[in-house]
């Protein structure tokens, strides 16, 4: 098997970096590193780690990648690193999607890496050292709608942009960030109403304790009720809790039809874990979750899941040309125990949503910088391992397809629903707010994107 630790070669980290560095790695990891392709050079990931020295010229074009690695939330945030990695990989080195190319017109990707900790507050220090300090162009990164509310003003304020790769409540449109994971109505929208109508009107709610399992409960509440449901429960756990017997013996007397879980991190094994042990099964209550992956299955042990759901947009099943090369790709470089998920399938795709704005940049003679950049990847297109995905260059959110899957005994989801294409993105969950939609001016002027049409928003699939 084959080291999980990918290589990357280093560069341009002076010794005042070093130190200045140092300083904020109190308690968390933070890794400058530039990669250039090829080499066997590592970085440290633990807490506290120090910068590497420098062995490359960094001449390329600077991106910023930003997930934690240690803490709660790196159970999931290392995958979304490792397939930033490999599409960074592939694109340096004409490999992959990119294969026939050199990097970006012959310039390489350098990357300034960071291990926020799964700390919020260091994301928002980071982020301003990624672009004041190490002056990337844009940053690839964040898993928690804490973390991205974290670093939002810090973009909006310096305008530099970051490409967000994960399913989140919805409620923003900012000038400053391409939203590669799903919006409600690509995952809550279809999955509430199939619980209703296969499992039972009655739901009960669970999720760690911030703004993301709050406000999607509050929009799955809300998709409960209009589909002639009732919330028998709503029950929050601090992050990284890993004691559920309470909350547990809430829904057995409650008696839901089906518990809808957006709980987070280590907090995901142990929750299922304990619902099997308190003799709870799928047939009885059976678990619909939206944090829940192939890599938090994997951790907990397939027998825990088996039975339960999952609405995502991707699973490792997904069957096209593309995801079949994707998941060769990834376990050959990373090993063939890993898994494939999710919200590391948008950090992959959305890193060459990336890669071909600047392309398109330097096709037309431009310099790659924040304005040029962001009208470059509106309206992007790529074939992604779930299918052909594309940036809606109205409200910066993705086209994506919504499917549900149902997890096997081999620890994989058999695909029980899936949209014939890729659902257009709404921002707003049009169950709480009828009519809101966003709509980015051309070019962008960074203005309030929002408008009230007081209208219903009707579902549109890509068409390309």
């Amino acid at each position: 098997m084959k080291s999980r630790i990918p290589p990357i070669i280093l560069g341009g980290i002076s010794r005042r970096r070093f130190i200045q560095y140092g300083s904020l790695a109190v308690g968390s990891s933070i890794v400058a590193a530039c990669s250039s392709g090829g080499g066997e050079s590592t970085t440290s990931s633990s807490p506290g780690a120090s910068p590497v020295a420098s062995t490359a010229g960094g001449e390329g074009i600077k991106v910023g990648v930003m997930y934690s690695t240690t803490g709660t939330i790196a159970i999931v945030e290392k995958s979304l690193q490792d397939a930033t990695f490999l599409a960074i990989e592939q694109i340096n080195e004409g490999k992959g999607p990119w294969s026939g190319k050199q990097g970006i017109k012959g310039k390489k990707i350098d990357m300034a890496v960071v291990n926020p900790d799964s700390n919020w507050d260091l994301y928002n220090q980071m982020s301003k050292r990624l672009i004041d300090e190490d002056k990337v162009v844009c940053v690839l990164g964040c898993y928690t709608s804490a973390s991205r509310k974290s670093v939002l003003p810090v973009f909006e304020e310096k305008d530099s942009i970051l490409y967000y790769p994960v399913y989140y409540e919805g409620n923003e449109c900012s000038s400053n960030v391409f939203y590669t994971g799903a919006a409600p109505n690509q995952q809550i929208t279809d999955s509430i109403p199939y619980c209703a109508k296969n499992f039972g009107k009655k739901g009960f709610f669970i999720g760690s304790d911030y703004i993301y399992p709050k406000e999607s409960n509050r929009i799955a509440k809300a998709e409960l009720v209009k589909a002639g449901g009732e919330v028998v429960g709503d029950e929050y756990a601090a992050l990284g809790t890993t004691e559920f017997i309470t909350i547990i013996n809430k829904i057995k007397q409650a008696k839901p039809d089906f518990v809808l879980s957006n709980l987070v991190g280590d907090s995901i094994p142990a929750f299922y874990k304990q619902y099997k042990d308190a003799g709870i099964s799928p047939e009885d209550i059976p678990i619909m979750a939206y944090p829940t992956t192939e890599e938090e299955v994997l951790a907990m042990g397939p027998e825990f899941a088996e039975g339960h759901y999952t609405s995502f947009n991707y699973f490792q099943t997904v069957d096209t040309p593309e995801n079949k090369a994707f998941v060769e790709q990834f376990k050959a470089k990373f090993g063939d125990d890993r898994v494939t998920n999710g919200v590391m399938e948008a950090a992959y795709f959305q890193t060459f949503f990336m890669a071909q704005a600047m392309e398109k940049v330097l096709d037309e003679g431009k310099e790659i910088n924040t304005a040029t950049l962001r009208e470059a990847t509106r309206g992007q297109v790529f074939n992604a391992p779930q299918g052909t995905v594309k940036i809606d260059p109205d409200n910066y959110h993705t086209y994506l397809y919504s499917r549900i899957g149902k997890w096997k005994s081999d620890g994989q989801a058999d695909i029980i629903f899936s949209t014939k294409a890729a659902v257009k993105p709404i921002p707003w969950s049009q169950a709480l707010y009828k009519g809101r939609i966003c709509v980015h001016s051309t070019p962008d002027k960074r203005g309030n994107p929002i408008v009230e049409t007081k209208k219903d928003v009707p579902i549109e699939f890509l068409k390309v």
